[in-house]
C-alpha cells in the first residue's frame, strides 16, 4: 500500500533496435562469435512502464551480497541472479538504475555488458539455448539514488541523515540496489546477504539463517525467502533497532523491529501480529510465507507503509492496527497473488482494503455496508474505475483502493455471503505465489458464484460515473 491521498495514504523509450546493435558490439568487444538467437527484449510492454522488467528468461532465484557504509552511503554488491532462457539468447537485459557495473559474468565466464540508461546489457560468450539455465553475476557499486515517482512520492534506498537506509521499490524502486528483472510477472526466491559495521543492524525478507563476523569486525547477516517475490517487495532496513520475536500460527517466525525512538509505543501492536494473522488465515486461508512481522521506523525517512514481503514496513505515524490489517492482508493479496501488470493493482489494494472493512465488521461491530456507503459517497473515489488508471501518476490513487473495495462488497451482495466466502479464500489458493490479471479474477468470481456478472463489472469495476444509488 502506498496511501499519499492517506487517510494520511510510474515511461522510459528505447528500442529493440539500437539494443540489438548495442550487443552486437558488445559482442565484438567480449569476442563472441558463432551466436544465432537473439537479443531478449528491454522491456515488458507493460501499460504504465513499457521498459520496465525484461524478455528472454525468466529469473528463479537472486542471490545477493551486499556490503553498506553508512558514513559515506557507499554500497558494494554482487547479484547471481540464477535464471532460464525462454527463448534462444545472444544477450539479455536487467533493469539497474544508476550504481556502476565493474565485471559481469555468466556461468562463471566474463560477458561484455553495456550501460544505457537504466538499462544493462549483458552478452554472453556463447548462446544461451531455450530451455537452459544459466547463472549471471554482476558486480557494482556506488550510492544508491531515491527516485521520486509521478505521483510525487519517493521510493528506491532512501537514507536518512544517520546514515541509515529503508529500501523500498514500489514499483520500480529495487532497481536502485539491486540490478534485475524487475516486473512483478517475474518473481523469484531470495537469499540476501548484508555487511554493516559492528553496532549496526541489518534486516531483509525472510528467515535470517546466518549472523557472523568478518575478519575486520563488520557483521554479515544472511536473509532468505524460499517463496517467489516480486521484486517490488524486496526491502532492506539498515540503521539501530529493537527488535521483538514471536511465533504465529504454530510454527511461522515472527520478526518485529523498530527504531529505539518509536520501540516503546509501537511494542503493544507488534505484539498483536500473531493473532491478527491467525484471523486473518480464517478469512483468507492458510498463510502463505515462513516467516511473519513488522519493521517501524521513525517518521521522515519514508512517506508510506509498505506492504513488504513477510516484514510490511511502517513509519511511526501510520503504524496502526488498520494500516497494519491492511498491510498484512497484503501477504495474500499482492505478495503471493501479485499483479499481471500494474494496471491490476486494484487486485492488491482493493483486496487489502476491503480487509480492513471486514475487519471493523468482525471485530468493531462496524459493518462493511457502512465502510461501502461512506466511500460511494466520497467524489475522489470517482474520478476513474479501479481496473483502468488513466496514468501511473493514479496508480495509488483513491478509486484503486476504495472503489477497489466497493467492487469486492458489490460481488459480495450481489452473489451471497457463502460464495464470496469461497471467493474470498479459493482466489488465493488458486494462484497462490503466482501473478493473475483483472480477467483472470472476474473469470474466477463467475466460475465460482456459477454465474455471468458482467453487469457488476461493467458499473463497479469498468464504468466511468458513480451510480445513482450505493
Amino acid at each position: 500500500m502506498k496511501r499519499r491521498h492517506r487517510h494520511c495514504h510510474r515511461t522510459r523509450t528505447g528500442a529493440a533496435a539500437l539494443l540489438a546493435v548495442l550487443a552486437v558490439l558488445a559482442g565484438g568487444c567480449a569476442g563472441a562469435t558463432g551466436v544465432r538467437g537473439a537479443p531478449g527484449a528491454a522491456g515488458l510492454r507493460d501499460p504504465y512502464f513499457p521498459k520496465l522488467g525484461n524478455g528472454g528468461y525468466d529469473v528463479r532465484h537472486y542471490a545477493l551480497s551486499l556490503a553498506y557504509d553508512p558514513d559515506t552511503g557507499r554500497l558494494d554488491g554482487t547479484a547471481e541472479i540464477t535464471a532460464r532462457a525462454t527463448q534462444d539468447l545472444s544477450a539479455f537485459n536487467l533493469d539497474l538504475s544508476g550504481l556502476a557495473v565493474g565485471a559481469a559474468r555468466v556461468d562463471g565466464a566474463p560477458a561484455a555488458h553495456n550501460r544505457a540508461g537504466n538499462e544493462l546489457t549483458v552478452r554472453p560468450r556463447e548462446e544461451i539455448r531455450k530451455g537452459a539455465e544459466f547463472r549471471a553475476t554482476v558486480t557494482y557499486a556506488g550510492v544508491p539514488e531515491r527516485i521520486t515517482d509521478a505521483d510525487g512520492s519517493e521510493e528506491g534506498w532512501l537514507r536518512d541523515a544517520d546514515g541509515g537506509v529503508v529500501a523500498v521499490g514500489e514499483p520500480a524502486g529495487s532497481a536502485t540496489w539491486f540490478p534485475g528483472n524487475h516486473h512483478p510477472s517475474d518473481k523469484a526466491a531470495y537469499d540476501i546477504s548484508l555487511t554493516v559495521p559492528a553496532g549496526t543492524d541489518a534486516f531483509s525478507n525472510g528467515v535470517r539463517t546466518e549472523r557472523r563476523t568478518e575478519p575486520d569486525g563488520r557483521v554479515t547477516t544472511v536473509w532468505h525467502t524460499p517463496e517467489p517475490m516480486a521484486s517490488y517487495l524486496a526491502t532492506v532496513m539498515i540503521g539501530r533497532y529493537e527488535t521483538g520475536t514471536a511465533t504465529a500460527l504454530g510454527t511461522v517466525p515472527v520478526l518485529t523491529a523498530a527504531e529505539p525512538e518509536v520501540a516503546a509505543r509501537t511494542a503493544a501492536l507488534r505484539a498483536e501480529i500473531p493473532e491478527l494473522l491467525a484471523r486473518q488465515e480464517r478469512r483468507f486461508g492458510p498463510y502463505p510465507f515462513s516467516a511473519a512481522g513488522a519493521v517501524v521506523t521513525e517518521d521522515g525517512t519514508l512517506g508510506y507503509a509498505l506492504e513488504t514481503q513477510t516484514r510490511p514496513v511502517f513509519p511511526a505515524s501510520s503504524f496502526d492496527r488498520t494500516t497494519l490489517v491492511h498491510e498484512l492482508a497484503h501477504q495474500w493479496f499482492g505478495n503471493s497473488v501479485s499483479p499481471a501488470t500494474w494496471r491490476d493493482l486494484w487486485l492488491n489494494e482493493g483486496f487489502a482494503t476491503y480487509a480492513e472493512w471486514l475487519y471493523a465488521e468482525e471485530y468493531g461491530g462496524v459493518p462493511a455496508r457502512t465502510a461501502f456507503e461512506r466511500a460511494f459517497a466520497q467524489e475522489a473515489n470517482w474520478a476513474f474505475p479501479p481496473a483502468a488508471p488513466p496514468t501511473a501518476a493514479n496508480l495509488f490513487a483513491p478509486p484503486v483502493y476504495q472503489r477497489g473495495a466497493m467492487v469486492l462488497h458489490k460481488l459480495r451482495e450481489t452473489v451471497g455471503d457463502g460464495t464470496f466466502d469461497s471467493i474470498l479464500r479459493g482466489w488465493p489458493e488458486k494462484y497462490r505465489h503466482a501473478n493473475a490479471s483483472t480477467a483472470d479474477f472476474t473469470a474466477y468470481a463467475e466460475e465460482i458464484a456459477g454465474k455471468d456478472l458482467d453487469g457488476l463489472w461493467d458499473v463497479w469495476l469498468y464504468g466511468d460515473g458513480r451510480p445513482e444509488r450505493p
